[in-house]
């Protein structure tokens, strides 16, 4: 089975060596935990080895999501300039016209594209737009399809439920996956620190670490400190 880097250091060691090529991941987390920027991490590591990918992005504009890049050292323009790497703004707010590109558009854009990687950032706003569970488990099963189709190995960013940082808003797209990355602050009883901290809930047909790891983040992306124990 081959396996794809994270790019995030540590990771891909409690990974067991990476993602497996053609997995959808999802990394799933309260806000300001380091999603879009482990999304990004992903996305420049392919790009450093010369991978074509796309970033799908619902939240910030383009422009944003390259100065956030830039600002772990990460230049993306080039990239866009030499055409390896594709970054889509969908406008969550235009939901008639974003649901057509996702269901009609995406997936032919991807294979033509010839991705290696893609990231959606994220995809609960996605699910959000169908009008009911029904729908959102449908779509999002076609989605997950669609994109396994293509060939392409994706990460998929998901909000966590406010009451329960372990499960999705909608509670779908960690049971879709193949594999689950939760990133969580740990706050002790007592302590005035927040720890951030990474969990590999699940990987499908790979073994991987399960222990709570903590990890930062710095000025050049997330860092996963292995040797180090959660307080």
């Amino acid at each position: 089975m081959e396996l794809i880097g994270t790019g995030v250091e540590g990771l891909d060691e409690m990974l067991g060596g990476g993602i497996p090529r053609n997995h959808i991941v999802t990394v799933l987390g309260a806000f300001g935990t380091g999603k879009t920027t482990l999304s990004l991490q992903f996305i420049m590591e392919g790009l450093t080895k010369g991978e074509k990918c796309i970033f799908i992005t619902l939240e910030e504009a383009v422009e944003s999501i390259k100065m956030n890049a830039q600002s772990f050292g990460w230049d993306l323009q080039k990239y866009q300039d030499d055409e390896t790497l594709a970054i889509v703004k969908l406008e969550p707010a235009d939901v008639k016209t974003t649901l057509t590109r996702v269901k009609s558009e995406l997936p032919a854009f991807i294979s033509k594209f010839k991705a290696d990687r893609l990231a959606i950032d994220s995809i609960s706003l996605l699910n959000m737009m169908f009008p009911d569970e029904v729908k959102r488990r449908t779509q999002l099963f076609e989605l997950y399809r669609q994109i396994k189709s293509t060939g392409a190995t994706a990460l998929l960013t998901a909000e966590a439920k406010d009451d329960n940082p372990r499960s999705s808003r909608d509670g779908l797209v960690e049971y879709v996956s193949d594999g689950v990355i939760l990133l969580l602050f740990n706050e002790p009883e007592g302590s005035k620190e927040t720890q951030l901290v990474i969990q590999i809930v699940k990987v499908r047909r790979r073994k991987h670490l399960r222990q709570k790891k903590p990890y930062l983040i710095t000025s050049h992306g997330i860092e996963v400190h292995t040797e180090a124990d959660v307080f």
